[in-house]
């Protein structure tokens, strides 16, 4: 029986005021599984980082509800969802986002050392392994390669247990070796770990990593695509362009 991880029930999102508002998100419904890789994709403007944010507590929506498990972020005030985003989500940017004086040891542990939280010994030193970065732990950000340092920001994001994970573009600064190398690493941590990820996209390989595909247009679901192929996602998005 799955469940969901997280649930977004007729999200809307609207910015600016009279001739020049903006509808970003039109009334979204859609559920995001425990334990699956899901991508969002759809073209510029679809809303597709709109309802990443408002799913990651970093914006509120106008309306509607986003449930991360049984918590409406909606009825949490400024100081839970702060709690809800260090405890129970995990960030990986395309920028990578380290703190360029920090080892990367200690960069994987900062949000866990500002939550005064003990890392769990057993599940950190998985993490470590998942992402083959023990031999890296005490170089700087400037010693990585781009990839190294994305499996750093992969491995700060898991380290605190999260329920759910979004990914933004993770793989946009890289070649696409190392993209390949951070795709199959979060592929491993939902196959693995059975680790909920979201994925905003806009690369039909990096889709094809994943469970499940949810495409937006003008703001709302217009489709979804279980078990992806590059080929079936290239498909459909051309489908969607006409």
């Amino acid at each position: 029986m799955s469940v969901a991880a997280a649930r977004v029930i007729n999200l809307i999102k609207t910015y600016g005021m009279g001739d020049a508002k903006v509808r970003a998100l039109a009334g979204v419904t859609v559920d995001l599984m425990q334990g699956e890789f899901t991508a969002i994709m759809g073209p510029s403007g679809s809303g597709k980082s709109t309802l990443m944010h408002c799913c990651a507590a970093l914006d509120r929506p106008s309306k509607g509800q986003v449930l991360i498990g049984d918590q409406n972020l909606a009825k949490l005030k400024d100081k839970a969802l702060t709690t809800l985003r260090r405890d129970r989500i995990g960030f990986v940017f395309q920028s990578f986002n380290l703190v360029p004086t920090l080892t990367a040891e200690e960069n994987i542990l900062l949000p866990l050392r500002i939550a005064r939280r003990k890392p769990d010994a057993q599940w950190y030193s998985n993490v470590i392994d998942a992402v083959g970065i023990r031999d890296r732990l005490t170089h700087r950000p400037n010693e990585l390669s781009g990839g190294q340092q994305q499996r750093v920001a992969v491995a700060r994001a898991l380290a605190s247990k999260p329920a759910i994970v979004f990914a933004d573009e993770p793989t946009g600064n890289l070649d696409s070796v190392s993209g390949a190398e951070v795709l199959g690493l979060l592929r491993k941590t939902v196959d693995d770990f059975g680790q909920t990820i979201v994925m905003v996209t806009h690369d039909p390989v990096a889709a094809s990593y994943t469970d499940r595909v949810i495409f937006l247009a003008d703001g709302l679901v217009v489709d979804e695509l279980r078990n992806p192929t590059r080929e079936a996602v290239l498909e459909r998005m051309t489908e969607k362009a006409h």
